[in-house]
Parts: C-alpha cells; structure tokens; sequence
C-alpha cells in the first residue's frame, strides 16, 4: 500500500500506514537494548550500571536533533498541505543542516566535560572511568547519533515509512554484528559497546540522508543543500519544543531516578530500573512510532484545512490507544520475569527485585500513550508551547515530583508507581487542553 500524507484515513489505513514507523521506533530501541544485554552479560554490573547512568545526558543532547526534526516535519507537513512542495524541500533541508550544526557543537564540550559530569550524576569509583569512555565515544558520534533521531519524524511526511523500517533493521543488524566483534572478539568492554553503537548510528542517519537527496521520480521529499533562514528554523524548534523538553525532562527524571534508587537500593536499584527502562524502550517506541505517523497527518489537514479529517484522526487515535496501552500493560506484567532473567538472571537477588520493580511499574504503560500523543497531536498542528507544556508537565512536573515524594511518604517501593500516578495527571491535563483548544483548529464536533 502507498503512504499518502492526503486521504481519509479510517482504522486499517492507520494502522497500516503506522506499522513500518512502530517498526522503525521497536527496532531502534532493540539494538539500543543489545548493548545493555552485552555489557550486563560479559562486561559486568558495574558497567552495566555505568552505561546506564551516562546514558541520560547524552540523550539529552541528542534529543536536540529530535526536537528539529520533530517541529522541522510538523512545518513540512503543513507546508505541503498549503501545496508548495519546493518551498517544503527547503525547510526540510535546512532541518537536517542545523541538526548536523547543532550536533558539532554540543558534541565538543560534552566530551571535555564528560568526567565531571559523570561525577555529578552519581557516578562512583570504579563507575566513573567507565562513564566516561562510554560517554566520550558517543560525543565523537554525537553528529550521526543526532541526524539519526532529527531524520526520523521525516520518514511520513516524504510518504516513505517503510525507508525508516528498512534502515533501522539494517543499523540494528550493524550494531548486534559490531558488539559481538568488539566486545566478545576484541574485548573492548563498554568501549566496544559505545563503539558498535555511534557506527551503527551512521547508518541510521546518513544512509537514509543519501537516499532523500536523489531526485525523487514523482516529486518527493529531497534534500538539497539550502541556506539557512532564520524564520523556519526558529518555527522548526518552536513547533519541536515539546519533543526537546520532554526528552530533557526524561533524562533529568531518569537521573533523579538513578539518584533515589543509589540511595534505597545501591547498584542493584539502577540495575533493576535499567531493565524497566529497556522494556519501556520498546513499548513507548510502539506510541512513538504511531505518533509519527499521525502528527504529519494533523499538519497536513490543518495546513489543507481539512477539519472533518482531523476530527476523524483525533476520535479513532485516542480509541487506538487505549486497546493499545491495554495490550502493552499486560505484556509488561507477562514478561517480568523472561526479561529480568534475559538481562540479570547471573543474580539471584538482582533478578528478584527487578521482578518485583518490573510489575510495579507496568500500569504505567496502560496511559502513557496517550499524553504522549496528546503533545505529538499539537506538534502537528504547529502549536509548539502547548504541546511542550504537556510533555514537561508529564516527565519533569508530575513524574520527577512523585519520584522525590512517593518514597518520602509511603517508602522505597513508591518509587516504582511514580510514573503511574505521573500518568493521571498528565492524562487530566492533556485532556483539558484537547477541549479548551478544540474551536481553534476545528477538530470539535
């Protein structure tokens, strides 16, 4: 079936058109996952936990190039649903060309800073050495590891989903074979691990670059070298905020995390917590990957002022996900114990916990979907500080306050709901701005 950005779209053709970009998001947080279980397993706990702690800041500057490219797609998309698809190629063009900029220069400060910061985020003895030679191997790759997200949110709005499906198998296959190599054959330890991960990166970044620089037969989506301007990239990172703050929110909260749990549960706790984490990878890929299909397809319509259509995508998205959120909330408790022994299981006490955390956490998954596509629904129609205030509201207001409080209140085991409850108000909040903004962009009944 051939993506379109125009049409109706009913159910079938939602979830058909989704699949290739889930798949996309699933594969990418699998080979994300394929370091964690190398390096658990033949480097080691406290590597393991190393990699996991540094992991946070590096995503977050990373998530510059998501926020580009996120807000970047949201004003392509609208832009060729007001038919100006040259005008499109250049705003798409200039996305990439400051994501590449951006990524210079944050990835060189990063890595003359990378032991202190180590230090900073909770990083002790043994684990700060290895903090660093995994976070400085990633700041020589800062600029494929942030083309790679920035390119993502483009793969719909160029009607070529299933690019992003192919690539991403492709990097993965490239990280899996280069992890093996250096860490079992060469013995490089988290080193190979950060290795494997920056080249398979290129891959995912540049390969799919070079494809979307070919003169398309019927007109697509092509990069061209264009000057920049300042108005479109300051409407790109207006319109990605939410995608920028959200992740910088992830992260801060992960840390703060990390932080709760060295003091409750010592090493164990950031392991069992990495754990969740890689399962959490997979299932929000699933929303992720949903949201990049429809935020382009609201840009589209409200760019051709289609309303009825954007009042359809609305009503069967929200009734989508919460079958989904149902689905993911039962594989989550299904899976705790196969996955806490697939990553941890050379520890009895290490598995038991992560059991028991991995169970606890689960409900979470039932709601998270739909803040998430809440914030990417006003990314889509370009109105990037409501959709930035939903996405810092959920992660850095609702959850990182739950996770400094529950423990205080209730003890140690709170930690593990605090995403959960997180959920609920995000959830009421998200809600409430749907309704009070439904007039303004016609989506309302």
């Amino acid at each position: 079936m051939k993506v379109k950005l125009e049409g109706h779209y009913g159910y079938g053709r939602l979830i058909v058109s989704a699949v290739p970009l889930i798949a996309m998001m699933v594969l990418i947080s699998l080979y994300s996952i394929v370091d964690g279980l190398f390096v658990s397993n033949l480097v080691g706990t406290t590597a393991f936990a190393a990699l996991n702690l540094i992991w946070p800041a590096l995503g977050l500057v990373g998530a510059l190039g998501l926020m580009v490219g996120s807000g970047g797609a949201a004003l392509v998309a609208k832009t060729l649903g007001e038919g100006s698809r040259d005008l499109a190629c250049r705003y798409f063009s200039m996305s990439v060309e400051f994501t590449l900029l951006l990524s210079v220069l944050t990835a060189v400060p990063l890595y003359i800073w990378m032991e202190p910061l180590a230090v900073a985020l909770g990083a002790e003895g043994d684990m700060v050495a290895q903090c660093v030679i995994y976070g400085r191997i990633c700041a020589v790759g800062m600029p494929a590891f942030m083309l790679q997200m920035g390119i993502q949110p483009f793969f719909m709005v160029a009607e070529r989903p299933e690019l992003g499906t192919q690539v991403s198998l492709l990097s993965g296959l490239v990280n899996i074979g280069l992890d093996a190599l250096f860490i079992i054959v060469f013995r490089w330890g988290l080193a190979g691990a950060a290795a494997g991960s920056m080249l398979a990166c290129c891959v995912g970044g540049f390969l799919p670059l070079a494809v979307l620089s070919r003169r398309q037969a019927e007109g697509g989506l092509r990069f061209r070298p264009t000057p920049l301007e300042a108005a479109p990239i300051a409407q790109a990172c207006s319109n990605g905020l939410s995608e920028f703050v959200g992740n910088i929110s992830f992260n801060v909260v992960s840390m703060c995390y990390n932080l709760q749990l060295m003091r409750f549960y010592g090493e164990n706790g950031v392991a069992a917590y990495s754990v969740i984490l890689y399962l959490g990878f997979i299932f929000i890929a699933v929303y992720t990957g949903y949201n990049m299909t429809v935020s382009p397809l609201a840009g589209f319509n409200y760019g051709a002022d289609n309303r009825a259509e954007l009042r359809s995508l609305l009503g069967r998205s929200l009734r989508l996900l919460l079958a989904l959120g149902v689905l993911l909330a039962g594989l989550a408790e299904l899976l705790a114990g196969p996955v806490a022994r697939l990553f941890v299981g050379y520890d009895p006490a290490l598995t038991a916990l992560t059991v028991r955390a991995t169970r606890l956490y689960a409900p979470d998954f039932l709601l998270a979907g739909i803040p998430l596509f809440i914030s990417a629904w006003f990314t889509g129609l370009g109105n990037g500080p409501v959709s930035a205030l939903v996405s810092f509201s959920r992660t850095f207001l609702f959850e990182l306050g739950c996770v400094l409080l529950l423990p205080a209140l209730f003890g140690a085991e709170a930690i593990w709901f605090s995403a959960f409850v997180a959920e609920i108000f995000a959830l009421v909040l998200g809600g409430c701005l749907l309704l009070r903004l439904r007039k303004r962009y016609g989506y309302s009944g």
